[in-house]
């Protein structure tokens, strides 16, 4: 026990002194980041983003976005030079890398980019019916389930006409969730095809673990990215989660991904000190894209799935308003809320900001730490 206990303080001293080299490294370089953000013009476009005509919104306008680039190029930075271990640390920081990346282009053609028009359902059944064209008809048909697959993913997004669109989305989601269930499944071992349920032990559910990963690095990648609505909000959301998958990992004895997940922490710390109301910059999709697929893996990696909806609990809570609100307009023909996410809706309720944002965040803060205690048995 007294060689025992010295041993576990050094690594959770190792781990903090991680958080705070991160949140320093970020702190050196946020300056420039806003200064140069800002002097490329690449900020908050007003146009198509339908949460402008709010009162409280129209402040924002001209924000600098793409902040998230703090966080992903310190943590990458890092992890490279200090924590690069094949085993543990390539996967999440690929996963990590191709978010960001589709994040960060999604961002820059949102403020550069031109529209982009689709093609309707009834455009395409019109143009199959009088193309003059035989073989374009034959292509029609042929790449009609495409069409009909762009369109139907029409309903989770906004009638956003600049940026990735929401098919194209999926698909690099898709492609990110796969790489990370090739990598547990097949990569990490045996071991990894099993999940720990608390209190009962281990489950094995074989081949079907790959379409959960699949599903969970999807679902919580979109998660935080619609959580990403107000000044503050998912940054100081985020401390605690990645706190959480830290400590998790040191209990566990990956002492990689602790490192890593304290890295993230800590850069995230920073960031939300810049972010915080009035915000210096704005996360972007290249933050929170990259972070939602990070947090998914990582607490994969960790054999946290079954907490991940305590420890990501508010970020899976905004993102299920949005798919009540889709259910309630395209079924009901009605909505459910005044504005999806929540943080919307409750700001139209007469909320203020601030108060939905620290209310948030107390809220997501319990549920963190349940889920740290459900986990522990």
């Amino acid at each position: 026990m007294t060689d025992f206990l010295p041993t576990q303080i050094q690594s959770l001293t190792s781990l903090l002194g991680w958080a705070i080299t991160s949140a320093l490294v970020a702190l050196i370089w946020a300056p420039f980041l806003i200064k140069y953000l800002r002097l490329w013009g690449i900020t908050r476009q007003s146009a198509g983003d339908a949460t402008m005509g709010m009162e409280s919104r129209q402040g924002k306008a001209a924000t600098p976005i793409m902040g998230g680039l703090l966080i992903i190029l310190t943590v990458l930075l890092l992890t490279y030079f200090w924590n690069w271990e094949r085993r543990y640390t390539w996967v999440p920081i690929g996963v990590l890398g191709i978010s960001a990346l589709l994040g960060a282009v999604d961002d820059l053609l949102n403020v550069f980019g031109s529209e982009r028009r689709q093609r309707s359902l009834s455009q395409t059944f019109t143009l199959i019916r009088v193309h003059k064209l035989w073989y374009a008809k034959l292509w029609l048909i042929v790449t009609l389930p495409w069409t009909v697959f762009k369109r139907a993913t029409t309903i989770f997004g906004s009638k956003q006409r600049r940026g990735v669109l929401v098919h194209e989305k999926l698909l690099l989601q898709f492609a990110a969730g796969g790489i990370s269930a090739w990598w547990i499944y097949w990569k990490l071992g045996e071991s990894w095809q099993n999940i720990y349920v608390p209190w009962h032990g281990y489950l094995d559910i074989g081949v079907l673990v790959v379409p959960l990963i699949i599903l969970i690095v999807m679902f919580t990648a979109n998660a935080v990215n619609v959580s990403d609505g107000m000044d503050g909000l998912a940054g100081g959301m985020l401390i605690p989660t990645f706190g959480a998958l830290a400590f998790m990992a040191w209990v566990s004895g990956y002492s990689e991904l602790a490192v890593l997940n304290s890295v993230t922490a800590g850069a995230l710390l920073t960031y939300t000190y810049f972010n915080i109301k009035p915000a210096r910059f704005q996360m972007g999709d290249v933050g929170s894209l990259g972070l939602g697929g990070l947090l998914a893996i990582n607490a994969l990696a960790t054999n946290s799935m079954i907490i991940l909806p305590f420890i990501a609990f508010m970020f899976y809570a905004e993102a299920l308003t949005v798919i009540l609100q889709t259910v309630g307009r395209h079924v009901f023909g009605r909505r459910i809320f005044r504005m999806a996410p929540l943080h919307h809706h409750l700001e139209l309720r007469g909320w203020s900001e601030e108060k939905v944002i620290m209310r948030m965040w107390v809220v997501h803060l319990g549920f963190v730490v349940l889920g740290v205690w459900i986990g522990l048995h």
